[in-house]
């Protein structure tokens, strides 16, 4: 925790800094930025002639004395301001497109690459808003703010120099609203950024709620929940109120006291100039263009209120993407490219914890030759799925190593190893879609050589072919989100038959018959048997009757391996495992 306040007091330091920072790292488009802050420019210098000329009109107005040339300059001047300020609107709206674009790319890169640790403690949700809503902030302050901070300043100077050589002492008048404004400016602005802040966690916490809701409507619905939910969401949507009520009373303070601030200066601009045109100190047109220096004065100021708003807004928002990018990548993104088949799988004196001084796994050691059926069995809750998570290379051991025949797994690149194995899962996990995309998985790259028969082929092997075969749209059917639309027992036989596909060396199975009936049971087990044949195999199984004809059954207590051994070896020697043998093979 102080940590974490020592590292916020150090970024409200940093000021601007790692924004600046942030942005710079995008490769902005310098040529279309520049561009467009030209164009800004030019509008803002043509904005600046309209009332010169006007002036000119109304002091010299009549009929005859109307000049053609004085018309069309006034009109030449809006057209050339308008054409303008839309190439200027155009280009600093696709460099504020291309910079998020370009964001959301850094983090996306990032965000498929970190280790399944950071997923294990970040709701999905929260993640998503950043990507989407952090980075949409940022966006709106570089293509709208700045750009209207920018050329308010250079309106705001501009007014104001030609309105001290016209005439200083109404100039000096109309200045004296300013330090009124910055007096009730200034708490309001701070109290803003707060607020923006606070808007912006809750906001990312209701879009995780939101989406794990979402995600898991079966289980709210079959579980009664809609009333918990509805509460849990209720709550969330209440809090954004809040905030959003707060911000609406700062900028129900902001607006009317700019308003105020100005329509006193503007009565009192209109009065004290009137009296001079009646004394015939100033003239008529002067007045008017006075007033419409003061309207270009008046309009860039009340959004210099929203710039920086805006700009907490995004600082805040850098903060949390900045703390996605800087996050350690998943280890072994480099390393070599080594062919297992036939090398035996040997771990030894692994250690585990997911957190310092809470073990999961205690100096687990064991082999499994080419070949060889090895299966984990023991109480729920002993770190079966942590081991396989090891394996898999979710997690690297806290203590111990695993070799891959001489050499050490985490010397192979990710994507060296995890191209060798196939995983089957109980939940049999699928990405909405057709059944081919499914297939093909993690294969893109080699899709344009998959042919429809090497597909069926596979189905086939799988006994998936029949049931897709009745589907009108066969391979390309849709599955839905996380394979809804079809059951438990073919989306298991999708997921074998992806495996069949990617042919690895290891197969590795989780409780891969455990939600199915019996039918689809027998079904499964016949083609995750074939699928089994000739590679190695590691399999968490609580029904012992799947696994009695293991090469070796490794028993896991308590994170310790407390025994090891064929079924009939356990039977004799273990008590436990003998225990759970009566109750499950009578």
């Amino acid at each position: 925790m102080k940590k974490q306040q020592n590292r916020k007091k150090q970024e409200n330091q940093a000021g601007l800094k790692p924004f600046i920072s942030l942005i710079l790292s995008t490769n902005i488009p310098k040529l279309a930025l520049t561009v467009g802050l030209i164009a800004s420019v030019l509008t803002t210098l043509a904005g600046l002639v309209v009332p010169l000329l006007t002036k000119n009109l109304v002091d010299g107005f009549s009929v005859s004395s109307l000049s053609k040339t004085l018309i069309l300059a006034i009109v030449a001047a809006f057209i050339i301001q308008a054409l303008v300020n839309g190439l200027s609107i155009y280009l600093l709206t696709a460099v504020g497109q291309r910079i998020v674009a370009r964001l959301r790319e850094k983090m996306w890169l990032k965000l498929i690459r970190l280790p399944i640790s950071y997923f294990d403690r970040t709701a999905s949700g929260q993640t998503v808003s950043r990507v989407v809503n952090d980075t949409s902030i940022v966006k709106d302050l570089i293509s709208d703010h700045f750009p209207q901070f920018i050329t308010g300043i250079i309106s705001i100077i501009g007014a104001i120099t030609i309105l001290l050589v016209m005439d200083w002492k109404m100039t000096l008048i109309m200045l004296l609203a300013v330090p009124m404004i910055l007096i009730v400016m200034l708490p309001l602005g701070r109290q803003m950024m707060k607020i923006s802040r606070g808007l912006q966690d809750q906001t990312a916490e209701f879009t995780g709620d939101i989406q794990q809701t979402l995600g898991e409507m079966r289980l709210m619905k079959s579980s009664n929940a809609e009333k918990s939910e509805e509460a849990k969401g209720l709550t969330g949507i209440k809090k954004l109120l809040g905030f959003g009520l707060k911000e609406a009373r700062i900028n129900a303070l902001i607006a009317p006291t700019m308003y105020l601030a100005m329509m006193v200066v503007m009565v009192t601009i209109i009065g004290y100039g009137g009296v001079r045109v009646a004394s015939g100190s100033l003239s008529t047109g002067t007045l008017v263009a006075f007033l419409l220096y003061l309207f270009q004065i008046i309009m860039p100021v009340t959004t210099f209120a929203m710039f920086f708003t805006q700009l907490q807004k995004a600082k805040g928002a850098t903060e949390r993407i900045i703390d996605i990018l800087e996050l350690p990548l998943e280890e072994g993104q480099e390393g070599k490219n080594v062919d297992i088949r036939e090398k035996a799988v040997h771990v030894q004196h692994v250690s585990f914890a997911y957190a310092e001084g809470e073990p999961v796994l205690t100096d687990i050691s064991f082999d499994a030759r080419p070949g060889e059926m090895i299966a984990f069995a023991g109480p729920s809750g002993g770190g079966k799925t942590t081991m396989f998570g090891l394996l898999e290379r979710f997690y690297e051991p806290t203590d111990g190593q695993i070799f891959i025949g001489e050499t050490p797994i985490k010397a192979l690149s990710m994507e060296s190893w995890r191209s060798q194995i196939g995983y089957v899962s109980q939940e049999s996990a699928m990405m909405a879609g057709t059944i081919r995309e499914n297939l093909c998985y993690g294969l893109e790259q080699q899709t344009d050589g998959i042919t429809d028969e090497r597909l069926w082929e596979v189905a086939e092997m799988a006994y998936a072919d029949q049931f897709i075969a009745s589907f009108p749209n066969k391979l390309d059917t849709e599955v839905g989100e996380r394979g809804v639309k079809l059951s438990g027992g073919q989306r298991q036989r999708i997921a074998i038959a992806r495996a069949f596909l990617r042919d690895p060396k290891i197969l590795m199975m989780d409780e891969a018959t455990a939600s199915l009936d019996s039918q689809s049971e027998q079904v499964v087990q016949q083609a995750l048997t074939r699928l089994m044949e000739g590679r190695t195999t590691f399999v968490i199984a609580h029904r012992l009757s799947t696994i009695v004809d293991a090469d070796k059954i490794i028993f896991i207590e308590n994170g310790q391996v407390t025994g090891s051994g064929t079924h009939q070896e356990l039977t004799e020697t273990h008590a436990l495992y003998r225990e759970f043998a009566k109750q499950q093979l009578r």
